[in-house]
């Protein structure tokens, strides 16, 4: 059969990504350091733009500038749900139409000649080299199989690290900060104490050299007075610094070269440039009432202005064709940039109101009220696409009153329950199952097995599988319960 050939008109719907939209979903995802170095490169080459300086900006500069704004999330006791009121407002809008009005039309505007803001940006040449302190131990933490909570812990503890490596927070303080027993938390920085470089996470410096010599497996008794009479060394008293240890004077100057070879400072290899401050794109504070607000930080908001009445007096000069494409094209880049961090700003601002509705018994009661959380409910709860949530919290920090969090950190993986009830996160079902073990030390007769836990679990309403509980108990460090019976008969 002899192959036909025709012209067919065809309607249909296809999404259309411009330049600009892209440009603007790359703008979602910066962090803050990101984002500030990309608008410092537009300030730069845009003479139509200038930052808001305040009171001291230029008289007649144009609009843009986002202001800190919140939304307040009202809790109905009586109906069991919550209500956002999301108030987002910026300072002033372009022209006399809506927010709402001109959305759709600045979204689908296809770029006006000359080159796009984003192009050609190297985000990475604006940013430090060199690995930090803290890089270098969060990178080791998947390496101890720590559980969500033991990370989120983890990483508060980290963040209490100074750059010579020394702890400077007390476990009790975390512990309550966080909603957990201080016994967890002293026990994990006993495990962060093993990471590299070694004598990290150390409150003092005999603590710091003890982990070294211990490394060396040369802390014994004598050594360890060495260092609980670091004073007497500093006197150079060596009688009585010879007397404590019960040594020699050649054993006790052997023992002194060892503890001077050790690096007082662990960290002070790493972060060699000053380590910038960690500030939050997000605040959030308890209200009176038990509601909770969600504020943008205004420290983190860069703040740009178009300059209207430099870009009409340029234009009423004379000027040639080139000349008045480069001001128009300047013009619509200034617009855009403005428009579009807005627009940056309202989303992270609404993804970060709904995590906070669905996470507040975090934020009332502690780490093990965690509740799972997806991408794609958010997504589905404020109408937009995965991605979308997925690059608003890329980067994005919130500081709540349990600590600054990554927005990621909210996401968590669900267990289901076996009553059509709630399901639960799986930091809290860890936490149940490490509470289960931990009460066979009131009885050492009782230990239980990972199908015992399973069916205690399965009759609290929370379905679960015996490999899930295996994992989760090894991932803690906590031996099976073979090994538990043997040791509870080896110390009885």
């Amino acid at each position: 059969m002899a192959g036909r050939h025709g012209l067919e008109i065809r309607q249909g719907q296809s999404l259309i990504i411009t330049s600009r939209l892209q440009q603007s979903l790359k703008l979602l995802q910066c962090s803050r350091v990101e984002l500030e170095a990309f608008v410092q490169g537009e300030l730069e080459r845009n003479p139509l733009l200038s930052a808001d300086e305040g009171d001291d900006a230029r008289p007649g500069s144009g609009d843009g500038v986002m202001e800190a704004t919140g939304a307040r999330l009202a809790f109905d006791e009586d109906s069991g749900g919550a209500a956002a009121d999301l108030n987002v407002s910026p300072n002033v809008m372009h022209g006399d139409a809506s927010p709402g009005e001109r959305a759709p039309s600045d979204w689908a505007r296809p770029p006006v000649g000359g080159r796009s803001g984003a192009e050609g940006l190297d985000f990475a040449a604006n940013l430090p080299q060199a690995r930090s302190l803290r890089d270098h131990l969060l990178g080791q933490l998947p390496l101890l199989g720590l559980s969500k909570a033991e990370i989120v812990i983890a990483h508060v503890l980290t963040d209490a690290v100074d750059g010579g490596g020394y702890l400077r927070a007390e476990a009790s303080e975390i512990a309550t900060r966080l909603g957990c027993e201080s016994t967890r938390v002293a026990a994990l920085v006993r495990r962060l104490q093993g990471l590299d470089p070694i004598g990290v996470f150390a409150r003092d410096l005999p603590e710091c050299l003890a982990l070294q010599l211990a490394e060396r497996d040369r802390l014994d008794p004598a050594m360890q007075a060495l260092l609980d009479n670091l004073e007497l060394l500093a006197r150079r008293d060596m009688p009585a610094l010879r007397k404590a240890c019960g040594v020699d004077d050649e054993d006790l100057r052997e023992m002194i070269a060892e503890v001077r070879a050790l690096t007082p400072k662990p960290g002070a290899a790493f972060g060699s440039e000053p380590v910038a401050a960690l500030i939050p794109d997000l605040v959030v504070h308890a209200a009176p009432g038990g509601d909770w607000i969600v504020e943008l930080n205004s420290e983190a908001l860069p703040k740009v202005l178009v300059d209207r009445l430099y870009a009409a007096k340029i234009r009423r000069a004379p000027l040639r064709p080139a000349e008045k494409t480069f001001v128009v094209d300047r013009l619509a880049e200034a617009e855009w940039l403005v428009r579009s961090l807005d627009q940056r700003a309202r989303t992270i601002l609404k993804v970060a109101v709904e995590i906070v509705l669905r996470q507040s018994a975090f934020l009332s009661l502690g780490i093990e009220h965690l509740r799972p959380l997806m991408l794609k409910a958010v997504a589905k709860a404020l109408n937009v696409h995965p991605s979308t949530v997925s690059r608003a919290i890329s980067g994005k920090y919130i500081a709540t009153p349990r600590g600054v969090f990554e927005l990621k950190f909210f996401f968590t993986v669900a267990i289901p329950a076996n009553d059509r009830a709630e399901a639960h996160s799986a930091a809290s079902i860890r936490h149940r199952i490490r509470a289960m073990i931990k009460s066979e030390l009131s009885d050492p007769g009782v230990v239980l097995s990972d199908d015992r836990i399973v069916m205690m679990l399965n009759e609290s309403g929370i379905e679960i599988a015996r490999r899930t509980v295996t994992k989760y108990r090894e991932a803690m460090q906590i031996p099976s319960s073979f090994e538990r019976r043997r040791m509870a008969k080896a110390g009885a």
